[in-house]
């Protein structure tokens, strides 16, 4: 499946490839390949959990653990669908302005948009960072709404991070270096339960 929101735009990009086709094969050919790029980039897979416990909040590739946070980084070809890791209430969301550095490396200073949830566990914390590709962060939730463990949260358009700080009472399951899913790969379980 394609992310609704842009069906519209890659239907365009579609038209104006097939109309170049005969008068200017080699923009066809491009337009074509942007077609293509944003329907990998811009495709929005079903997910259901593995099991019970705090689910990924993005696709990616987990590059440290701290404690209760744990950091992904998303590459290029990974889904950019974000997803709430249980459920919860949206308590807050502030975006903080910043620069646009390789997310992989000097991301402290990069946009960002954090959101805080309230699950029954305690307080639930998803930072979505910009990287210097990526130029904006897209929320599909807003604050007061209740969400639902595995629902889309949002996307950063062409990029780049997410960091997600688990309730205390939660034991992170994945090390650094493993490639984890978005509503899928349960990272974190209850220490005294399996509520997810």
């Amino acid at each position: 499946m394609i992310l609704r929101q842009v069906i519209k735009y890659l239907a365009l990009i579609l038209t104006i490839a097939v109309m170049f086709l005969f008068i200017a094969p080699y923009i066809s050919a491009f337009l074509f390949f942007v077609f293509i790029f944003f329907a990998i980039f811009f495709r929005d897979p079903s997910r259901n959990p593995e099991g019970e416990g705090a689910l990924s909040p993005a696709d990616g590739t987990v590059k440290k653990v701290n404690g209760n946070t744990v950091e992904i980084f998303m590459g290029p070809f990974d889904c950019h669908i974000n997803r709430s890791p249980l459920s919860g209430k949206v308590i807050s969301i502030e975006h903080t302005p910043g620069k646009f550095k390789p997310a992989f490396r000097e991301w402290r200073k990069n946009e960002r948009r954090r959101t805080l949830i309230k699950t029954e566990e305690g307080d639930l914390e998803i930072v979505q960072i910009a990287g210097w590709f990526a130029r904006r962060i897209v929320s599909f939730i807003s604050e007061g709404e209740n969400v639902e463990r595995g629902q889309k949260i949002g996307m950063i358009i062409f990029g780049s991070r997410v960091h997600v700080t688990l309730p205390e009472g939660y034991e992170v399951m994945v090390r650094e270096g493993d490639k984890v899913y978005a509503g899928k790969s349960v990272i974190a379980r209850e220490i005294n339960g399996s509520n997810g």
